[in-house]
């Protein structure tokens, strides 16, 4: 009878441990990588109105490839507002995906 419940409960925990998605902490440097596309805005001499918009399809980027990188488990921490330790940064894939969701015609 014990070993029957060892094995039910053995069971349980294998099911619960496959079944739940593993969690995953990165950070992202979201300022920095904000204020660095800005900045190289700001020292182009472009039409204002076209800068600003390209600032604010930026931005739009921004929140959305942040909230794809925080699905199936990944908890994305803003690197600036935390002290993250050990915990990998992400910034390079958050670049990554601004970029994509740009070239793809940056508004959704």
């Amino acid at each position: 009878m014990l070993a029957i419940a060892c094995a039910l409960l053995w069971a349980a925990w294998v099911s619960r441990e496959l079944s739940e998605p593993r969690q995953e902490i990165v950070t992202v440097r979201l300022a920095e990588t904000i204020a660095a596309f800005v900045d190289a805005e700001a020292r182009g001499a472009q039409d204002p109105e076209a800068s600003q918009a390209r600032v604010l399809a930026f931005l739009k980027a921004s929140e959305r490839a942040v909230t794809e990188m925080g699905t199936n488990g990944r908890v994305v921490l803003v690197g600036e507002a935390v002290l993250a330790g050990g915990v990998p940064d992400a910034t390079d894939e958050l670049r990554m995906r601004i970029a994509r969701q740009l070239g793809e015609g940056g508004e959704q």
